[in-house]
């Protein structure tokens, strides 16, 4: 897999994480997947839906 497109955010900008929470669906090739936070804090969200993205390409933190 060299990358992925997402598909959507589940979560807004500036919202309220803990871990294990999902973020986003991203589609591959392949699949489709759920990512989940790994860690609690506050999301900040740079990807956009539809966008196909490089694995490894930031795309949202938490804070």
């Amino acid at each position: 897999m060299t990358e992925g497109t997402l598909v959507e955010w589940l979560v807004a900008d500036g919202d309220a994480v803990t871990p294990g929470d999902v973020l986003y669906r991203i589609e591959t090739d392949k699949v489709e997947n759920e990512i989940e936070a790994p860690v609690a804090g506050v999301v900040h969200i740079t990807g956009e839906e539809g966008e196909t993205y490089e694995v490894g390409t930031q795309i949202g933190s938490i804070d």
